[in-house]
């Protein structure tokens, strides 16, 4: 991504929403801009790391298929993590 280069994005939207960006980004020391760059930034990064593709081959695939299908191997901590309750369901 070039950072020499800008262009410019217009945005219409309700004067109750502009006045909450410009609270907001008037505490951060922003101006109304970057605060919305930044947070735009922000949600399109974590949009993109949510994504999860995994390019393997049949062979690797299959493999995969079988380690997910196995039985779990007895594991007491994981146990006993199970059977307490939830904090919330006190």
């Amino acid at each position: 991504m070039s950072t020499t280069a800008s262009s410019v994005i217009n945005l219409r939207t309700p004067a109750a929403q502009r006045e909450l960006i410009d609270r907001a980004a008037q505490l951060q020391g922003k101006s109304r801009t970057e605060f919305m760059l930044e947070a735009s930034r922000e949600k399109a990064q974590q949009v993109l790391l949510d994504q999860n593709l995994f390019n393997v081959t049949p062979k690797q695939f299959k493999a995969f298929l079988v380690l997910m299908d196995a039985p779990l191997a007895k594991n007491a901590a994981l146990q006993r993590l199970l059977s307490k309750r939830s904090p919330w369901e006190k």
